[in-house]
């Protein structure tokens, strides 16, 4: 997906690192299964956590046994063996990393010429899953329309974004989809888009691309809309964390669930903050 969920690392169990790395390798696994291996190039440990979470939700229990993989072929390792659920992440992954890539093309970013490494990847995905590949292409598509029309409005601009993320959960959890899910997954959805929005900012206003909260502050760097505008950033972000909190409370988890705790409840503020951090001195320097 994005590469921002990360847990914090120092309050990780010893198990749920394990099983988080196990995961990894599991989603590696099944996206070569699903979408080929030129595929298994886009995997960020994003789909780790979402395999956690959505596999909890469902009350599947993971398969884990040791073996070897391509890269790490010397000794075997915990890895999380494929199913139904973990394939189906992979095609989301895959889609996602495909309309990342074309995105990056229309803005005449270089990495958008690596698209041509995941389309027969892509047309897997939508062969396996077209209901899940045309929640993506829509969601996008409205997102592409917000930004080219050069919304300033934060929660508009976070709603395509969120909107696919609650969908998708939706079309994974099937039966196992409830309000509290759908709104947990909306908020990781915004979240996501804002986190992005906080790490492109300065190469945005930079090249000239569309940034939200460069559209929101107008401020020509980072460190100012931050400090300008600390109020208004600080309930986005607290609002959201609390809306997580209220949300994962009322999900209810058949195995233990400190993996994905960790990662909602500490590891996404944890994030924010380090986003949030610039050194205005280094820029200057630059």
């Amino acid at each position: 997906m994005f590469g921002y969920v990360n847990p914090d690392t120092p309050y990780l169990f010893i198990k749920d690192e394990k099983l988080y790395k196990a995961l990894y390798c599991g989603m590696c696994k099944s996206i070569g299964a699903g979408c080929g291996q030129r595929a298994r190039a886009a995997l960020t440990y994003d789909m780790a956590f979402m395999s956690a979470l959505i596999h909890n939700i469902r009350r599947e229990d993971v398969q884990i046994k040791k073996a070897r993989c391509a890269i790490h072929w010397l000794k075997k390792r915990p890895i999380a063996l494929k199913d139904d659920t973990s394939v189906l992440l992979g095609c989301i992954n895959t889609a996602l990393a495909y309309y990342k890539l074309c995105d990056d093309k229309a803005d005449g970013d270089k990495k958008g010429v690596f698209r041509h490494i995941f389309k027969r990847g892509f047309k897997r995905a939508k062969s396996r899953h077209p209901e899940a590949v045309e929640i993506i292409k829509t969601q996008l598509e409205k997102q592409a329309e917000l930004e080219k029309a050069g919304c300033a409005i934060i929660d508009e601009a976070c709603e395509p974004t969120a909107e696919m993320m609650k969908k998708l959960s939706v079309y994974a959890l099937k039966e196992f989809s409830t309000e509290a899910t759908e709104g947990l997954f909306y908020d990781l959805g915004k979240w996501v888009y804002l986190a992005d929005a906080l790490d492109d900012y300065d190469k945005d206003v930079k090249k000239n691309r569309y940034n939200v909260l460069y559209n929101a502050f107008g401020e020509k760097c980072k460190c100012g809309a931050v400090e300008k505008n600390a109020e208004e950033i600080t309930y986005i972000f607290d609002s959201l964390f609390a809306d997580m909190r209220h949300k994962l409370a009322d999900i209810n988890f058949r195995y233990n669930h400190d993996l994905t705790d960790n990662i909602i409840l500490r590891g996404i503020p944890l994030k924010t903050r380090s986003l949030l951090k610039c050194d205005c001195r280094k820029q200057k320097g630059n």
